[in-house]
């Protein structure tokens, strides 16, 4: 597939085709930072475990920009997709409006970092003209085989601009993060808040912990048996929540060999005789501690909050973190400290009138988004001036 003079877009239908290091490279030149869930070792460990596959409905199509002489000058991360499952960008409206006008959603191209609402870089070039190639080379490949659409989700804000200049359209959403403001500790972080959501917020934490202490545990640190107790955490929150959890053991096995340095387990523990009873896993970046999967064997009021939330702003304090992110959605977590910010993505539709529709839509729902972000703004725990 030829993108001009001196490129040219590959699809490459795994990572294990892909040279490891100037993948590597690329991502961190476009994200300026480490972002674990664009590295190789995170994204080819969902394909060697299996849970990115043809038959889990993530079928890898890899776009590569590549110059005359073979050299990998930008990269996206891309799925041929049977389903919308595990996105977090919700287009299911969208696929039942096609389908019911005749025509057929699936398949799909999807650019992400599968079954992770992690804002970060999608597209793995410094270049902005290799960032628009890469885009046009998806949607060019998209209508080549007949899939219907390309979608980008949780880009970076600026690649979200240039996404219009190769005919997407640009959505918005909300997630909430907390920014360290340079505490030197929790208890200056709580300073910043109003005595009442100050006062909250120790009492959760009192409530969530008595009788429990909290291990933090992190690559090597982290046992076989921890290991084993947080993946029967896992898939018990998962089969509560959505049926099916995405992840198999294998991935964490390979999360933990490759990826070690970058996990941190937090592990509350009874403070009698050591037993496990809950656990959430962090993925941890150059700057920001990521939230991504918690799960207790047991109901205690808070726990949730403090494992996930408060924990979470502890670690970051502790080590010089800009940020802790923990995950989608979640109003909950603006009393908490966690205040709205927004999340990008794009979409190419190749079907005239859709694209007209949904185009009507988000110039709607696009003012909302940024009407809710304001309003809830007003709405966090923070000392208001």
């Amino acid at each position: 597939m030829d993108a001009g003079e001196d490129l040219i877009i590959e699809i490459a239908p795994g990572l294990a085709a892909v040279e490891k290091s100037a993948w590597d490279s690329l991502a961190r030149a476009a994200a300026g930072v480490f972002n674990p869930f664009v590295s190789w070792d995170f994204l080819e460990a969902l394909e060697a475990s299996g849970c990115v596959a043809p038959e889990t409905g993530w079928a890898p199509r890899h776009v590569l920009a590549r110059t005359r002489d073979g050299r990998l000058v930008g990269a996206a991360p891309a799925y041929l997709k049977s389903h919308s499952y595990g996105e977090y960008v919700f287009d299911h409206s969208w696929a039942d409006a096609l389908n019911r006008a005749g025509g057929r959603y699936y398949p799909k191209l999807q650019i992400a970092a599968p079954f992770t609402p992690v804002p970060g870089p999608r597209l793995l070039a410094p270049s902005p003209s290799v960032k628009i190639a890469l885009l046009e080379g998806a949607a060019t490949f998209a209508r080549d085989i007949g899939a219907s659409s390309v979608h980008a989700t949780f880009v970076e804000p600026d690649d979200a601009k240039l996404g219009t200049a190769a005919g997407y359209l640009p959505r918005a959403g909300v997630q909430f993060h907390w920014t360290n403001e340079g505490y030197a500790s929790f208890d200056d972080f709580l300073g910043a808040l109003s005595s009442s959501k100050r006062k909250s917020i120790r009492k959760e934490r009192e409530k969530a912990l008595d009788g429990l202490k909290v291990r933090v545990a992190i690559d090597q640190e982290i046992s076989r048996q921890d290991w084993d107790f947080f993946f029967q955490c896992y898939m018990d929150t998962g089969a509560r929540k959505w049926g099916q959890p995405y992840l198999n053991r294998a991935f964490f096995d390979l999360l933990a060999a490759r990826m070690g340095p970058s996990c941190v387990l937090f592990l509350a523990e009874t403070e009698d005789d050591g037993q496990r009873v809950a656990c959430a896993l962090n993925l941890r970046g150059s700057d920001t501690l990521y939230g991504r999967y918690w799960g207790a064997l047991a109901h205690v009021p808070f726990l949730h909050f403090e494992l996930c939330y408060y924990q979470a702003i502890d670690f970051a304090i502790a080590n010089g973190l800009k940020r802790a992110e923990a995950g989608a959605q979640g109003e909950h977590k603006l009393l908490r400290g966690y205040a709205p910010v927004p999340t990008h993505s794009l979409h190419w539709i190749d079907h005239p009138g859709l694209r007209e529709a949904v185009a009507r839509f988000l110039a709607a729902e696009t003012p909302a988004i940024a009407d809710e972000i304001e309003a809830l703004d007003r709405h966090t725990p923070f000392k208001k001036e």
